[in-house]
């Protein structure tokens, strides 16, 4: 097998931190838009934070959003134009904290969208700091002694919310930390597109990902963080998919 450049990425060149696992994320969604034929069809929309850049790199149409609106924005594009495929590009700080308002509600209204949420338990961009998602005891900016559940509560389990909403169609947590893996989240990340295709409501991919710098690892320690301390707090795995159910059981 020979593996070239999607068409559905740009020649940019890329300007994430070494070891980030950003990359690897976009490579998934540039090769299933090429796959299913639809780059003239699609509309990505990035809203502020590490994903902000990453309108430089697919070659599809894409929209910029203010922080945590993506949904909001995506809503707006897939009623305006309900024949594109239309999806967004958050991570934790965004959807979870700020955005979480919009993504609550584009799910139980259904909006027929597909979000890829990419979940690195901080705020990448910013500096550190803690984010919904930051592990009980995790060590950042703002918890410089790790993150007392007390003081700050509990983090959010994106996945297992959301599916308890009646307008979600599929939502699947994956990884990006093995081949393995890798092939396992291009594989959800193209049910989301296809769910949206067959206009079956709103759909969410969480990827757990790494960010060595604000986590003050080497890339390979990073991706050990991944298997050893998200992974069971974060469980992988389908927690809703319409198209597995029986007609009227989600």
């Amino acid at each position: 097998m020979i593996l070239t450049k999607p068409h559905a990425l740009t020649e940019a060149k890329t300007s994430f931190c070494p070891g980030c696992t950003h990359g690897i994320v976009h490579r998934l969604v540039a090769e299933v838009i090429d796959e299913m034929g639809i780059e003239g069809e699609t509309v990505g929309i990035c809203p502020v934070g590490c994903s902000v850049v990453s309108y430089d790199y697919f070659a599809c149409d894409m929209i910029e959003a203010a922080h945590g609106r993506a949904p909001a924005v995506a809503t707006g594009v897939k009623r305006s134009h309900p024949d594109k495929f239309v999806f967004t590009y958050q991570g934790d700080g965004d959807l979870a904290a700020i955005g979480t308002c919009e993504t609550v509600h584009s799910a139980t209204r259904g909006e027929n969208i597909t979000i890829i949420f990419i979940n690195n338990t901080i705020y990448g961009m910013t500096g550190g700091q803690m984010a919904p998602t930051t592990l009980p005891g995790q060590v950042t900016q703002t918890t410089p002694y790790g993150r007392d559940p007390l003081v700050a509560g509990y983090p959010v389990r994106v996945c297992e919310m959301l599916s308890t909403l009646m307008g979600t169609a599929y939502a699947e947590r994956v990884s990006v930390d093995t081949p393995a893996r890798v092939r396992a989240a291009k594989k959800a990340i193209r049910k989301g597109f296809e769910i949206q295709k067959n206009k079956q409501g709103f759909s969410i991919i969480e990827v757990l990902s790494t960010c060595p710098t604000n986590w003050g690892m080497t890339p390979d320690q990073a991706l050990e963080r991944v298997r050893t301390e998200m992974i069971p707090y974060y469980p992988l795995g389908v927690y809703k998919d319409i198209t597995t159910q029986e007609k009227g059981d989600a």
